[in-house]
């Protein structure tokens, strides 16, 4: 019998591991023979050595059976998408709904936000009722009778990545590429899907920060997903600024029903949602090509179809049965909303994102640790995008907070955040490449 010390020594030696020490090394992270300081040990190798395409198949498949998997039965394909995170990015609340209205079913199982990223799960948990921590037989039944479900990760749905997780957040290890494919795919392949849509972001406010990094991210997520028979592709899209005009849990929710209903159109949450929809519709054969995918998304939310099935969703997991329509007296609310002014007149030339994803978790909407208690109502509006005109009567942001305090310190963040320059740059593309199998 292989011991773990000797695992991890062979990989620290950079030696690629037998599908059987990988088995291994799973079986000891879920059943906790692994200690903590071994899997830590075992992650920095891995971090610093890499894997081999076979070795991150067999990772991420490994932590794939070390729990349950769901097999569906249901009248169309078995869809979802993931985000590799980033500021303003509340997509998946429009997309899954809106996929759904196209004929799809969308089993989404979404994470918590943990450092500058938002997450999808502390948004729908701004809304009063809903339960994101639902049982697998609940999940199904709303899965087949609404056609979506967004909850959290179920106990007996991938463990082994829950384990693995906490430990690379506290040993440095979370930027490894094989760990990051085991980690978001062990989840996506046990919810038992047809076709995956992955957004990569690109920028100051994602993981990935040139398109070098991402092209490299986005190839080896849809290797390994294709490999393990899921159809995948990647978007690679823009976090050089948030992606839409907000950045903050009820704040967020706000803005996609104000979209959905078409009370408010935000370009850029607009336009990458119907560009991922597009795409998982096309890849499904629910749609001729991509083109004619995204028309019918965009059709789905033009015509209410996307709104309705989002509203049923509320309500079947627990949210208020009219929320559509009352949203915005049901959200939570700051008690103080006060708006900036940047010192200097011109055009917003560039924005630093991550700096303005950790405004929103100073103000105490978002987390420095898993343990932290978040505030829905604090974050960020009106946020000005990349080459907007900026003066003394024109808020850069409006900044949600608890007290006069926060709000000040939040103001001298983003304030730093934006760099004015005296005409506006060139404008940059939303949608930076297309990774394919």
């Amino acid at each position: 019998m292989t011991l773990f010390q000797d695992i991890i020594a062979k990989k620290r030696d950079n030696h690629a591991l037998e599908d059987d020490e990988i088995n291994a090394v799973v079986q000891g992270i879920t059943d906790g023979s692994a200690d903590d300081a071994q899997l830590g040990a075992f992650a920095m190798a891995v971090l610093l050595r890499g894997m081999t395409r076979g070795e991150r198949l067999a990772l991420t498949t490994a932590m794939r059976d070390s729990g349950g998997t769901l097999r569906w039965q249901l009248g169309g394909p078995v869809l979802d998408k993931h985000s590799t995170g980033g500021v303003g990015d509340c997509v998946s609340l429009i997309l899954a709904p809106a996929l759904a209205a196209c004929g799809a079913y969308v089993p989404m199982i979404s994470g918590r936000g943990l450092g500058h990223t938002g997450g999808t799960l502390d948004k729908l948990d701004a809304i009063p009722g809903y339960r994101t921590d639902i049982d697998e037989t609940e999940f199904r039944r709303v899965v087949r009778d609404i056609g979506c479900a967004i909850i959290g990760q179920t106990s007996d749905l991938a463990p082994a990545d829950k384990r693995l997780y906490a430990i690379r957040d506290i040993s440095g290890t979370v930027d490894s590429i094989d760990l990051i494919c085991a980690s978001i795919l062990s989840k996506k392949l046990a919810a038992g899907l047809d076709t995956l849509i992955i957004d990569v972001k690109c920028g100051n406010g994602a993981i990935a920060k040139t398109i070098e990094d991402a092209r490299e991210l986005a190839s080896a997520l849809v290797d390994v997903a294709n490999a393990a028979a899921c159809k995948t592709q990647a978007l690679i899209t823009d976090m050089n600024e948030p992606l839409c005009t907000c950045a903050g849990n009820a704040l967020e929710v706000a803005q996609c029903v104000r979209l959905l209903r078409g009370d408010e159109i935000d370009a850029r949450l607009w336009d990458v949602t119907v560009a991922l929809g597009g795409a998982a519709l096309a890849q499904a054969g629910l749609a001729g090509d991509t083109k004619d995918g995204e028309a019918k998304i965009a059709e789905a939310l033009e015509s209410g179809k996307a709104a309705e099935t989002f509203a049923k969703m509320v309500a079947e997991l627990g949210g208020p049965p009219d929320f559509l329509d009352t949203f915005e007296a049901q959200l939570p609310k700051a008690p103080v909303i006060t708006e900036i002014y940047h010192p200097k007149a011109g055009f917003v030339d560039e924005i630093d994102t991550q700096a303005l994803g950790r405004a929103v978790v100073t103000l105490g909407g978002g987390r420095r640790r898993a343990s932290d208690t978040i505030d829905y109502a604090v974050g960020l509006d009106w946020l000005l995008g990349r080459g907007l005109m900026v003066d003394s009567e024109t808020p850069i942001a409006r900044v949600h907070a608890e007290d006069e305090a926060a709000a000040q310190e939040a103001k001298a963040q983003i304030i730093t955040a934006y760099r004015i320059a005296d005409k506006p740059g060139a404008e940059e593309p939303l949608i930076l490449d297309r990774i394919t199998a």
